[in-house]
């Protein structure tokens, strides 16, 4: 096989597992799919419901907001907390900087605010004011997560719904250990973003370099692969009902098929790479043309608007704000 046809080979398997040339209907069933659905923007888990045909009544409640792989916010099915947490159980950030003690003090005391019925980050903030020095505060409760991610990591805290900044306490702890539950999270993730490398699963599941030794350890003979510029892209065999790329598609701020590798190129172009990703680490809402991102889209003022990188024929942009439209007309009072 040449490698024009297994760069397509990769691409069409990819939409297909993705959801992005069939479609999902059940939003929790999609999540599980997807191994969660990012949400650093709440609306993003609202477009990517949209463009995958999933229905999203309900949709704030339906999923669980909390931080998984990489630190960052996923909209996830409650019951595969306790799985999805076990990957990397009991890490936390906070102890590159604080004792295990001050770290287990605050966590108690955060979950005893929390069983009084206190929920706010802010509140929070000015209760343990009067205790702790301005640093400690800034850092626990700062606006990227603090003391929360730490809890969230042990199943304890997780976001009140989708679109809330407050606080629930839940009841998810991880039960096993990362080597326990890896062979079935790189099934699923090959599965759906499949064909992938080992990097890219790394990445996606934000091993370090000595955590991707674990993943080379693993049994892969039961995967299919494809060879393509030296590397290894493995998948879970021949998906049913393999569809071609569509030749309009929408996709969602931080869309899996962008953001879940670490090369991008055959997705987004690198011309246009800067224009998509910002330097904050934003991704941004895009159009993609015959499978690679041509442009941008999002809903301002209640209106859908569209904006390609280059000319494109007036059918293509028309057809684009109609789609556009379509998730519109989908978010209209659910947000």
């Amino acid at each position: 096989m040449s490698d024009k046809s297994v760069t397509e080979q990769i691409a069409r398997r990819r939409y297909h597992g993705l959801y992005l040339s069939r479609q999902c209907p059940e939003l929790v069933e999609l999540s599980r799919e997807l191994l969660g659905l990012h949400c650093w923007f709440h609306r993003n888990v609202a477009f990517s419901a949209l463009i995958r045909g999933a229905d999203i009544s309900g949709w704030k409640s339906a999923l669980t907001k909390t931080w998984l792989y990489r630190g960052t916010l996923h909209g996830v099915a409650y019951d595969e907390l306790p799985r999805l947490l076990s990957l990397h159980r009991g890490e936390s950030w906070l102890r590159r900087f604080y004792s295990e003690r001050m770290i287990t003090e605050i966590a108690d005391e955060v979950l005893r605010c929390m069983e009084d019925g206190i929920t706010s980050r802010a509140e929070m903030r000015k209760i343990f004011a009067y205790k702790y020095e301005p640093k400690v505060v800034e850092a626990m409760f700062s606006p990227w997560g603090g003391i929360f991610v730490h809890l969230a990591g042990l199943g304890k805290v997780a976001f009140k719904d989708m679109t809330s900044r407050n606080f629930d306490l839940i009841d998810a702890e991880p039960a096993e250990t990362a080597a326990d539950v890896l062979p079935d999270l790189l099934r699923r993730y090959l599965k759906a973003y499949g064909p992938a490398t080992l990097d890219d699963a790394a990445w996606f599941f934000g091993f370090w370099r000595d955590d991707k030794k674990n993943l080379q350890n693993l049994p892969l003979d039961e995967y299919g692969r494809f060879e393509l510029d030296g590397r290894a892209y493995y998948h879970c065999g021949e998906p049913d009902g393999l569809g071609d790329i569509p030749a309009l598609t929408l996709l969602s701020g931080f869309d899996p098929v962008i953001v879940s590798y670490t090369e991008r190129s055959a997705v987004l172009p690198s011309e246009y790479k800067s224009r998509v990703i910002l330097k904050s680490g934003i991704c941004l809402p895009t159009v993609a043309v015959d499978g690679k991102v041509a442009g941008l889209w999002n809903i301002k003022n209640g209106e859908p608007v569209v904006e390609f990188f280059g000319k494109q024929p007036k059918r293509t942009e028309e057809s684009a704000l109609d789609l556009v439209d379509g998730i519109r007309q989908g978010i209209a009072g659910r947000l």
